[in-house]
């Protein structure tokens, strides 16, 4: 067992019983107390407590009493570094701290070195996830590296594996090729991921534009930059009548605007990061460039639309934007330090704060983190169906924990939640029936 996180990969695929958890499956109505039989990497069975299921020989029993059996959680927005920068994080330990934090499957964004624009990068990264400790989801580039002058092969990377396209980390600033793309992705079945930016507002900012940042001398990035971006993506996409998927919502306008869009029909989706709806420009306090990232964390009015966008359904998904840096990158000036942070071990006891505050139910909870993301990009998972693959996270909602740094399982460490205590913990992580991180 690795000293950090307590994960470890099994390596047989014998049968699983999990007795007495609470199983949470909002796809089949399931809120109750039960037993869950895995065989050969499958759902076989969930029964009542007592209905006495005949047990497989050799099988591993295990009491998850006062725990929470869940779908897999499935984090549809990561950054992992490799090809390219390995040295912040790889394909494989990537995917051990997903499993640590309860993830069974991510999409990892293209924009590596060289960017995931082709074929040949999809199958990379495909053939590098092969036994890690969850499924990876590569997403490919929307323009040939991601410069927004012309579409990359988006035809190509689908039959390669690509499940979205997007130029994550960059907008595509020309209308007429967002349009394109949203028209192209739509004959291979493929989600348009917007990181929605007006350069022109944003550029050379590095914190929200405000009273803080005039307080600390830094340029800010204005609200406006989010919601004109957001505002031309629901436009577009209700033009073509194609699906657009709005990445990492922080300000209060981009949630109303989506808002309304829904309300009108329109085919968008939308996510969140843990820090946006935990955090506020404040906690940059004095230049904390744990605390910069791209959008910059906001106001508390902002905080709070995020937070009622999740409450109302306005906002579909959490997903962390995990950015894993270096201290090479990090320990800079802040205006020359790199945007983002790690969040694949914090997303969920973050997220489980909303349930404790009476804003989500643990079944929204699990929409947010299992079911959504599942249905948005396409890939199984986000129930617990009989028959359906035993992709589950057994997620303890009373287990407390120092978020320290020593125990952190991402190669990098850039977290602004380093030394908090937090609550909820994900102390049993299974992928396809193989138990790949426990905690019990």
């Amino acid at each position: 067992m690795s000293p950090a996180g307590g994960n470890y990969t099994k390596s047989s695929h014998g049968p699983l019983f999990l007795q007495n958890g609470r199983v949470i499956d909002p796809v089949n109505g399931i809120d109750r107390q039960a037993d869950v039989l895995i065989v050969a990497g499958r759902i076989v069975a969930l029964a009542e407590l007592g209905q006495g299921l005949e047990i497989p020989a050799g099988c591993e029993c295990i009491d998850l009493k006062g725990m929470w059996v869940v779908p897999g959680l499935i984090d549809m927005h990561v950054h992992f570094r490799e090809p390219g920068e390995e040295y912040k994080e790889t394909i494989e330990s990537g995917a051990r701290a997903a499993a640590a934090g309860g993830f069974t499957a991510v999409a990892c964004m293209p924009n590596t070195a060289p960017v995931n624009d082709s074929q040949g990068v999809t199958a990379l990264i495909l053939a590098k996830a092969v036994g890690v400790s969850c499924r990876v989801y590569p997403v490919g580039c929307i323009s040939r590296g991601a410069r927004g002058e012309e579409l990359a092969d988006i035809g190509e990377m689908k039959r390669a594996g690509a499940v979205a396209i997007s130029d994550d980390g960059m907008p595509v600033s020309d209308g007429q090729l967002f349009k394109r793309a949203l028209e192209y992705s739509a004959n291979h079945g493929l989600l348009v991921i917007s990181h929605s930016e007006e350069v022109s507002l944003s550029r050379g900012g590095v914190i929200n534009e405000g009273e803080i940042s005039i307080r600390l001398g830094l340029r800010g990035i204005p609200n406006v930059a989010e919601s004109v971006s957001v505002y031309r993506d629901l436009a577009l996409a209700e033009y073509t009548g194609q699906p657009v998927h709005i990445a990492h919502v922080s300000t209060g306008e981009a949630v109303e605007l989506i808002r309304r869009a829904k309300a009108r029909g329109g085919r968008v989706s939308a996510e969140t990061a843990p820090h946006y709806f935990t955090l506020t420009e404040g906690d940059v306090g004095d230049y904390d460039t744990n605390a910069k990232m791209n959008p910059p964390l906001r106001t508390e009015a902002d905080r709070q639309a995020v937070i009622a966008g999740l409450a109302d359904g306005t906002i579909d998904v959490v997903a962390t934007d995990h950015a894993p840096h270096s201290r090479l990158e990090k320990d800079l000036e802040f205006d020359q330090a790199a945007n983002g942070i790690i969040g694949l071990e914090t997303s969920l006891p973050l997220t489980m704060e909303l349930v404790r505050q009476g804003v989500l139910s643990p079944a929204g909870m699990v929409e947010l983190l299992s079911v959504n993301p599942a249905r948005i990009l396409g890939v199984e998972g986000g129930d617990l169906g009989i028959g359906r693959r035993a992709d589950l996270t057994v997620v303890d909602p009373q287990k407390g924990f120092i978020y320290a740094e020593e125990t952190i399982v991402s190669r990098s460490k850039n977290s602004p939640f380093i030394d908090r205590e937090l609550t909820g913990k994900a102390v049993l992580t299974i992928m396809g029936g193989v138990i790949t991180h426990r905690e019990l």
